[in-house]
Order: structure tokens, then C-alpha cells, then sequence
């Protein structure tokens, strides 16, 4: 089986992107896919004295030679991502010869981040869920209503101009009630359609059928690696829903959002932090309100790639973290920024919770419940010592290497991987898989 797919699984900012172009190297990967989401993701990859964040365009660009596609299941502004090519290109990046956008991606508008704001401010349901306000959720939510929607392809067709402004025209009467939130140049069709005109001659070049693509792709059995976006726990299915993203992010999104079959995938790496983070609204169990979440943030520099939105940080939640695990079927952990929790004094795990006075290890389904979870806690000794310069499981301190296994046992998944600073150099390899 040639696909082997990294996901994440917490509320997101797990540090993906450092894997990604981990395995990308040591799995000779020839084709990495990124296969949901939009420019609301944020993967920083971290190669030396060079910092790279990603927003669209998959964490293998920055491996010679590997070949990136952007899948169907993604939503893109195509400004965004060609702000992001031509920052690459700037650094000494071929990113026109490795990239290939799907022309079945759904295109973000400036209506969609219009209606994006006025969501965002709680208009809506009266509570804000905490959006990146790039457009995002209603590009999705006129992808499965269909009649408003418009796609890559749609750019090289020759009704652009009418399709606009018919979409435009519809997009004046259903947001009539919320003129607070809309800029008059969002809604000029004549504009709109100039810009995208320009947009569409810049990316011709890197636009075709990625799912022919992708399909001849396994049938020859080339390696591929599967990039999600986000984490699990923002699944619009399965995560904290409405607290959600507006896509499949977790590891049954893979098939959908990529045109690749599940018998393609033969491996499946999840990725935690040491600790939990979140942005944006929704309940979050082991959120730290004192200043050891403070410190957690300050020491990991918990701030958005995409926002700078300052992350709310806890505790490790075993039982978020076994849901995921089962949800996405993996089969290797990945625990990250252990290098932040090694000074603190002491750690706490979630291993369970308790709702309305009965302990459960069990995820709630609705989010009005796990408002109530009080989360069960585990106190381990910190090890207080650096691990950054540590490269085997063997070198970590005993209070370390206790964490992990305990994580491992209370998941149920081995842990493969073990991050010990943002460089690319600077991780543990635990799966003989890998070595």
C-alpha cells in the first residue's frame, strides 16, 4: 500500500507540518497530498535557521524533487495561495514545477468572507465560533448547496463574467440583513471578475485533474503522503460540532477529500501535542486558566500560524485523544513539544472524565455535555531537564519516557514518533517503520 497519511488529533496545531516534511524524506515519498481545508490551516516547518509557514501548499515543497497536490476537498482563495507561491519562489523554491491544484477545488470569494464576519460576530447562532474569517465555512457551505458555488475549473470556462454576476446578485438578497458586514467592493461583479480573471491566467499552468492524477498515481505504485489540515476534534462530523471546521479533518476525510481509495492507505500517523491547545470558541475540558497555561504558552509559543490568535492551552487529554485515535484508525503516535512540558515541575493527564457525577472514558457526542465534563486527572513528577539535544527513546529522562508509555497505555496506540524542538533534526524516531 503507497499512502501513508499524517493527521491530527486535537483541536489542531499540532505541529503536522514538522512531520510531514519529516516523512517526506525518510519514506522517499514522491507525491504528498494535501486533501481538506482551506487557507484557515497553518503548517510551520522549521529546516535550520529557516522558518517556513505554509498555509495552502503541502509541506513537501520544501523536499526537492517530491510532487504536491492540492485535492478536490480543498477550498482556496487564489490570491492566498499565490501570495504564498511567490513568497516560496522569492526563497529559492521551484513551486511552479512541484505543484498541481486540483480544478475541482471551490473557490473562496469576497461574499464568502463577508458572510464570514457576520458569523463570526455570533449573529448567527449568538455565540461566535472563533473563524479565521478567510471565507472559509460559507465556501463550503455553497459547495454542498451547489447553485452558488464555483470551481477552479470554472475560471477557464467562458460564462465566468454571467456566473459571477449571478452569484452576485443572489448574494445581495441573502445578505440584505447584514449590510454592517459588507464592503460594497465584495459585491461588485464587474471587479470581482477582473480579479479572477488575473488570477486564473497565473495559475493555468499548475491546474489539472488531480484525481486522474492521483489514481494513476497508486495504480503504479508511487508513495504518497497524505497531509490533513487542522485536527480531528474540528471534524464537522465527528469533532465539537458547532465548535468545528467546515471539512472532514479527520482520518475519514482522506478517501473523500482525495479520490483515493481506502486500500491506497496503509498507514495512518496521529499527532498530539505533550499538552492540548485550542483557538477560537467551544468548550475545551483541561483548559488552564492560571499561570501554567500561561506558562505552556509563552514556553511553546502558542500563537496561530494563520491569525497570531494567542492559543488557549491545557493539559493532555487521554480521552479526546483515544476518541481520535480510534476515529482515524492509527497506527503510530506522534507526541510533540515535549520539549515545552520538560520544565514544567509537574504534569497532569486527563484519563477520564466526569459528567453529572459518573466518571466516563467516553467522548461526549454533543457539546452541551462536554460543557459539563469535569476532567480526572493523573499527576506525574516533572523531569526538569532538556531533552532538545536528545535523539533516542533510551537518552530521555526516566519521568519522560513514564509520560509517554503512560499516554501510550491510556490511547491505546504505541507511540512512534517524539518531537523534542521545532527543527527537523530535532525528533525521536520510535517506529522501525521509519528507520
Amino acid at each position: 500500500m503507497p499512502g501513508t497519511c499524517v493527521i491530527g488529533l486535537q483541536w489542531g496545531d499540532e505541529a503536522k507540518g514538522k512531520l510531514v516534511d519529516l516523512l517526506a524524506d525518510r519514506k522517499n515519498v514522491e507525491i504528498v497530498v494535501r486533501y481538506q481545508g482551506g487557507a484557515n490551516a497553518g503548517h510551520t516547518v522549521v529546516i535550520g535557521d529557516d522558518t517556513y509557514k505554509l498555509h495552502h501548499i503541502p509541506s513537501g515543497i520544501l523536499t526537492d524533487g517530491v510532487m504536491n497536490v492540492i485535492a478536490p476537498g480543498v477550498v482556496m482563495h487564489p490570491g492566498t495561495i499565490l501570495e504564498e507561491i511567490d513568497g516560496l519562489v522569492q526563497r529559492g523554491i521551484d513551486v511552479p514545477g512541484q505543484l498541481l491544484i486540483s480544478d475541482r477545488v471551490h473557490l473562496v470569494f469576497p461574499w464568502h468572507i463577508a458572510e464570514d464576519r457576520a458569523v463570526n460576530a455570533g449573529e448567527v447562532i449568538g455565540e461566535s465560533i472563533g473563524t479565521t474569517l478567510r471565507g472559509i465555512g460559507p465556501c463550503y457551505r455553497d459547495k454542498y448547496g451547489r447553485m452558488t458555488a464555483i470551481r477552479m475549473g470554472d475560471l477557464y470556462s467562458g460564462n465566468l463574467a454571467e456566473r459571477i454576476e449571478q452569484v452576485v446578485q443572489w448574494k445581495r438578497k441573502t445578505l440584505a440583513g447584514f449590510s454592517e458586514f459588507v464592503e460594497e467592493s465584495e459585491l461588485d461583479a464587474e471587479a470581482i471578475f477582473a480579479e479572477y480573471q488575473d488570477y486564473a491566467k497565473r495559475l493555468e499552468p499548475m491546474v489539472g485533474d488531480t484525481t486522474e492524477y492521483l489514481l494513476n498515481a497508486t495504480d503504479s505504485g508511487r508513495n504518497l503522503l497524505f497531509e490533513g489540515a487542522q485536527g480531528s476534534l474540528l471534524d464537522i462530523d465527528h469533532g465539537t460540532f458547532p465548535f468545528v471546521t467546515s471539512s472532514n479533518s479527520s482520518g475519514v476525510g482522506i478517501s473523500g477529500g482525495s479520490g483515493v481509495p481506502a486500500k491506497w492507505i496503509g498507514r495512518v500517523y496521529g499527532v498530539a501535542k505533550a499538552y492540548t491547545t485550542r483557538v477560537g470558541g467551544g468548550p475545551f475540558p483541561t483548559e488552564l486558566h492560571d499561570e501554567v497555561g500561561k506558562t505552556i504558552r509563552n514556553l511553546g509559543n502558542e500563537y496561530g500560524t494563520t491569525t497570531g490568535r494567542p492559543r488557549r492551552c491545557g493539559w493532555f487529554d487521554g480521552v479526546a485523544v483515544r476518541y481520535t485515535v480510534r476515529l482515524g484508525g492509527i497506527h503510530g503516535l506522534a507526541v510533540m513539544m515535549m520539549d515545552v512540558i520538560s520544565q514544567l515541575p509537574e504534569i497532569k493527564i486527563c484519563v477520564a472524565y466526569e459528567i453529572d457525577g459518573e466518571r466516563t472514558g467516553c467522548f461526549p457526542s454533543q457539546v452541551d455535555d462536554l460543557r459539563r465534563v469535569q476532567p480526572i486527572y493523573e499527576t506525574l513528577p516533572g523531569w526538569e531537564q532538556d531533552v532538545s539535544g536528545v535523539r533516542t527513546m533510551e537518552e530521555l529522562p526516566d519521568g519522560a519516557r513514564r509520560f509517554l508509555d503512560r499516554v501510550s497505555e491510556i490511547v491505546g496506540c504505541p507511540v512512534a514518533i517524539v518531537s523534542v524542538g521545532p527543527d527537523r533534526a530535532q525528533t525521536i524516531i520510535a517506529d522501525d517503520l521509519l528507520r
